[in-house]
């Protein structure tokens, strides 16, 4: 007969011995603690969002998703020179101007991004590729290549998610006071795109809602001085994950998205004007009662 001896029995030797069920016990590493990301955001960077007119009794909200091209100072450059920076790539040009003229003279609520579309673009879904764009109008963005999940979320967190509650709680207040929001996007675009000339003056884009679209390109294009895209340069139809997809369109808000052409808007003259003829042709529409209703269009 053999007897095992301390040094030589399982317990001692290092090997599991199973026993019953009873008096198992996981054996389990402790968890490593969480990573801490340093703070996006510091005293020297401007807020994700910024509310102009919190407190208008109007139902208007005008939402600006590229009105800055700023970048968090924690993130440098993203390696680009500042002429990149100062491009269509970072910002929608004169976008920001046109939305404050036009909050001023209607003393309307707006809602402006404080960051660079580069950094993250708050009109795309997260799942979308382009929401951190790693390459835009075939200039590479050193600073989104190979982007980790932590450094995502960082972004996410900081900077698209208080942006949009920005939204939200706008939405929220007009509701509160027992009106029907009126969703205005204010956007714009290149006069060429890959060497072809657009020749609109401004684009109206939109799904499926025709409450306050079709009466503005009637109102635009009666003007006679304008060229008036319909879903053009860009299409409405059909689109998922932008701002206005997000909160107007879900919950049966009238809304439309507008494009100005940049080289219009891209001076202190030039936003004057565009809010002018802008405000002119929506000024009378907001009276519309079909504007004043919920409702929900089917999406095709």
């Amino acid at each position: 007969m053999v007897v095992s001896t301390p040094q030589d029995s399982p317990r001692h030797s290092g090997q599991s011995q199973a026993g019953p069920p009873e008096h198992r016990q996981p054996v389990t590493a402790p968890a490593p603690a969480p990573r801490l990301a340093a703070p996006l955001l510091g005293p020297g960077d401007p807020p994700p969002a910024t509310t102009l007119n919190p407190d208008a009794g109007g139902p208007l909200l005008l939402v600006c998703d590229h009105a800055s091209r700023a970048i968090p100072k924690a993130m440098g450059d993203l390696g680009l020179p500042e002429e990149q920076l100062c491009r269509h790539i970072a910002y929608d040009i004169g976008a920001a101007e046109v939305t404050r003229r036009l909050a001023a003279r209607f003393g309307a609520t707006a809602v402006l991004s404080g960051f660079s579309r580069l950094v993250i673009d708050p009109n795309r879904a997260l799942e979308d590729p382009t929401a951190i764009p790693v390459v835009s109008d075939d200039v590479v963005i050193p600073g989104n290549r190979a982007l980790d999940a932590d450094e995502q979320a960082r972004r996410v967190e900081a900077l698209f998610h208080p942006y949009h509650a920005a939204v939200a709680a706008a939405l929220s207040d007009i509701r509160g006071r027992g009106q029907v929001p009126v969703v205005v996007s204010v956007h714009s675009f290149t006069p060429a795109m890959r060497g072809v000339a657009r020749p609109w003056h401004i684009g109206v884009l939109w799904d499926n809602d025709p409450r306050l679209p079709v009466p503005l390109i009637e109102a635009l294009k009666a003007d006679g001085r304008w060229c008036v895209g319909d879903n053009q340069p860009y299409s409405g139809r059909g689109t998922l994950g932008g701002t206005v997809e997000t909160h107007a369109t879900p919950a049966g808000y009238p809304n439309v998205l507008l494009e100005v052409r940049q080289d219009l808007i891209a001076t202190p003259e030039g936003a004057d004007l565009w809010a002018q003829v802008i405000g002119d042709v929506l000024e009378p529409l907001l009276d519309l009662p079909s504007l004043a209703t919920i409702h929900h269009y089917p999406r095709a």
